[in-house]
């Protein structure tokens, strides 16, 4: 078995842990994880972690995203997309092209926002939707995200294309509900592609269909030093840390960054704390 990342072009129709299972039967393991939950009805980029790359995944998840969106003007639905009920149609002509920009760039930069009902944020322990869909109400803390970017690229009358880059953490469908209650007239997502997290682009991605042993993974090294800047240390420096020893760092600026022995073989994913480079995951040699 590989280890190491698989970026996979998620369909639509499919769960993030439809796509997991598949690629676990595939594999043959079932050391593989996703980062990055994409909704049934969105397609793009899923990164996944099989053996030793699953032990990424949570460090990816912090990076940004690109997203691909439309959003259709005058329809509100329970889940904020096109998979919920619809409770609410409005007129949407009189809303102009001024109008609507005035309302999209209310929702860049930092935001709170409340997450859509119908999420997998964590209410008490229980996922929200599962709450939602056994007729609990749910209402959900806003949270601080940050979009850096929110733009309109066409429209066609009620539907509006937009690109977004955003923070992880960031519900696309609510910034869809968000512009249509800023317009007074509700609105909801019809379509979402997620084009970018963080290094990994739709470029690199592998259509789910088209998947077949040898798997495309990318490699362990090449992972961590595709997303992470790169330290190199010494074989003292390797054992020391692989022993769980905090040795000086050598002036790293803030942030994760990858560590690599002398073979140029990833070491472990480390921060400087004070002046000593601790160890956040620790990834064992491959035995011979």
């Amino acid at each position: 078995m590989s280890d190491g990342l698989l970026i996979v072009d998620k369909p639509s129709g499919w769960t993030s842990h439809d796509v997991v299972a598949r690629i676990r039967r595939l594999a043959g393991t079932r050391r593989v994880g996703h980062a990055g939950t994409l909704d049934p009805m969105a397609t793009g980029v899923l990164v996944v972690g099989l053996g030793r790359g699953t032990r990424l995944l949570g460090h990816l998840a912090l990076h940004d995203k690109d997203y691909d969106a439309t959003m259709r003007l005058g329809v509100r639905t329970t889940t904020d997309d096109a998979e919920g009920d619809v409770v609410e149609i409005r007129d949407a002509s009189a809303v102009s092209d001024g109008a609507l920009a005035d309302a999209v760039g209310r929702f860049v930069g930092d935001i709170d926002q409340v997450p859509a009902a119908v999420s997998a944020v964590k209410v008490d322990g229980k996922r929200a939707y599962a709450r939602v869909r056994e007729g609990e109400p749910v209402d959900l803390a806003p949270r601080r995200v940050h979009v850096a970017r929110f733009d309109v690229v066409r429209r066609h009358g009620d539907d509006v294309e937009v690109e977004v880059t955003c923070s992880t953490g960031t519900y696309v469908r609510a910034l869809a509900r968000d512009v249509g209650e800023a317009l007074g007239v509700g609105a909801h997502l019809t379509g979402l592609r997620r084009t970018r997290v963080g290094a990994f682009a739709l470029a690199a991605a592998t259509p789910l269909d088209q998947l077949r042993e040898p798997l495309p993974v990318m490699s362990l090294d090449l992972a961590v030093a595709a997303v992470f800047p790169r330290v190199d240390v010494d074989t003292d420096t390797e054992r020391r840390l692989r022993f769980g020893q905090r040795v000086e760092s050598p002036g790293l600026a803030a942030g994760t960054h990858g560590v690599f022995g002398p073979d140029g073989a990833v070491v472990a994913l480390a921060e400087d704390q004070a002046g000593r480079l601790r160890t956040l995951v620790v990834f064992p040699p491959i035995a011979p």
